[in-house]
């Protein structure tokens, strides 16, 4: 079987992750896998597999998951510590007919109680430190049954005790039924549960595919993205597919990662947005471990011009790019654009692309009030395609209240140049009066400060635009340099400095701009 085959498939017929391994082993049984860790579930197999060994060791956890008694349509939580065995276990779970649903690592424990009760009696497929988390969590009412990946604890199954169970023949689950169940960032409260099915993960690799064939050569992909993120499947599939060797990485650390891709030299990078600022550093490594990459990319969350310049200008390799796609859990890829090494540093970080041709999303602009969207008077962004995900589970209306047919509105605000690229000012709840764009402020200012790693721009307890920063290594900011960089900016406070650590964050690093606002109110509440 042909990559392309596989591919034509699975826009057929749907992307079911459990058999995936099994079509990336028919398409090249040889391809590597390599891991910057070893895997929880199945310690013995080492950091370094092959696409065929993949595929049988997912063969033999969904045996192991029919032993502890998994059946089809039961949902299976996966709830562990960061490992690529997750997505392992992801693939077993849907290969014997369960629905997948994936929780972050970084929920806490009254969260996961929360979702859980939303879910319906699910097994909790977890591990001792995550139960160790959940001491105080009720699982024996709000769950079928705990199976473990590797230590046994009491009440609980082991998969380790299950090695060798007899294999089951694959069970595949209709193709709009669903598939995984993935978990909004949580930014504003609670996070939802997003329903994939089989058809929408599929339509979602339709631009991708494009992408990686900017690659003429069977070079490495590094991944650096959440295990549970409904990226982590398109990333997984597109390049298991496409026959790429895969660097699958756990640690985000730069000198971790420098090492890596000095080892691997990495010809194509997946990673998140404020992964990529932290790595900015490695730009002036005399290791070059940048050099070979000819494609950055990222999803996620719009990434600073000033960062895609210095990574693009620390590659060796002519014609490099950085592929930045705006979209989000509920709607997949929804447009994208390219920068280039010598003019990433004037781009407009706002501009976040146009819609991709053939068969994509399609993009519109609704207005707020009446008027035409525009520069100074943004609308609602709204994205339309097969894509979209099927429901928020155990919150319909929730869902509905989002979709008008087939257009979906994004909570962000923005507008369409007469050339049709798409800017992005501004999440709605995250709107400032007076304020054009935190965002575009954050891009600016970024640029001209080097010594600043973030800078969040939220509601003072005002409702002014009050500026939080941090800086390298948490040194003091000097104000004069600071005020020269805001001067085009007279809506900003004071800015108020806190170390990096203290900055919420969801579990694809984005900053919980409302959880920091409540910082800075509550602190203004507080007695003298």
């Amino acid at each position: 079987m042909k990559g392309s085959v596989a591919y034509r498939s699975i826009q057929k017929r749907g992307l079911h992750i459990g058999l995936l391994p099994e079509m990336a082993a028919a398409v090249n049984p040889s391809t590597p896998i390599t891991l910057d860790h070893d895997l929880d579930v199945l310690p013995e197999a080492g950091r370094h597999l092959t696409v065929a060994q993949y595929a049988e060791y997912v063969d033999d956890l969904a045996a192991r998951l029919w032993a502890a008694g998994v059946r089809p349509d039961e949902r299976v939580v996966l709830f562990k510590t960061a490992n690529a065995d997750h997505w392992m276990l992801a693939a077993a779970v849907s290969r014997i007919g369960g629905v997948v649903v994936n929780l972050s690592p970084a929920l806490d424990a009254e969260t996961v109680a929360v979702l859980l009760e939303r879910l319906d009696q699910p097994t909790l497929l977890t591990d001792g430190t995550k139960l160790d988390l959940l001491a105080d969590v009720p699982l024996a009412g709000l769950t079928r049954r705990v199976i473990t990946s590797a230590d046994h604890r009491p009440g609980s199954v082991s998969l380790t005790e299950l090695a060798g169970s007899p294999r089951v023949k694959p069970v595949v689950r209709p193709i709009d039924e669903a598939a995984v169940i993935t978990h909004t960032s949580g930014t504003t409260g609670i996070p939802k549960l997003v329903v994939h099915t089989a058809r929408t993960q599929g339509i979602r690799l339709l631009p991708q595919w494009r992408l990686l064939s900017l690659m003429r050569k069977k070079e490495t992909v590094a991944i650096n993205v959440p295990f549970v993120h409904s990226r982590m499947v398109a990333a997984m599939s597109l390049a298991l597919l496409k026959e790429y060797p895969v660097l699958l990485m756990r640690e985000t650390g730069p000198a971790e990662v420098a090492e890596q891709f000095i080892k691997h030299r990495p010809a194509f990078i997946e990673a998140l947005p404020n992964s990529f600022m932290e790595w900015e550093e490695l730009a002036d490594d005399p290791r070059s471990p940048f050099g070979s990459v000819k494609v950055f990319s990222s999803t996620f969350d719009a990434i600073h011009p000033g960062t895609m310049s210095r990574l693009l200008k620390a590659s060796d390799r002519r014609g490099a790019l950085f592929f930045q796609i705006y979209g989000q859990s509920e709607v997949g890829p929804a447009v994208g654009r390219a920068y280039f090494r010598n003019s990433a540093h004037k781009a407009n970080g706002r501009c976040v692309g146009w819609a991709m041709p053939n068969g994509a999303a399609r993009i519109r602009v609704v207005s707020r009030d009446g008027h035409t969207p525009s520069e100074t008077n943004p609308g609602y962004i709204e994205v339309a395609w097969d894509g979209i995900a099927k429901t928020y589970l155990g919150e319909q209306d929730r869902y509905d209240t989002n979709r008008s047919g087939e257009w979906w509105r994004t909570g962000d605000v923005g507008y369409r140049t007469r050339f049709g690229c798409l800017h992005m000012l501004d999440r709605e709840v995250d709107m400032i009066p007076g304020v054009r764009s935190s965002l575009e402020i954050e891009d600016v200012v970024l640029s001209k400060l080097s010594e600043l790693t973030e800078l969040v721009v939220v509601p003072g307890p005002n409702s002014e635009a009050l500026p939080v920063i941090c800086t390298v290594d948490d040194k003091p900011l000097d104000r004069n340099r600071w005020r020269a960089a805001v001067v085009e900016f007279p809506q900003l406070t004071e800015p108020v400095q806190i170390p990096q650590a203290e900055l919420p964050r969801t579990a694809t690093l984005k900053v919980q701009r409302l959880a920091l606002a409540r910082r800075f109110e509550e602190q203004l509440r507080e007695p003298v």
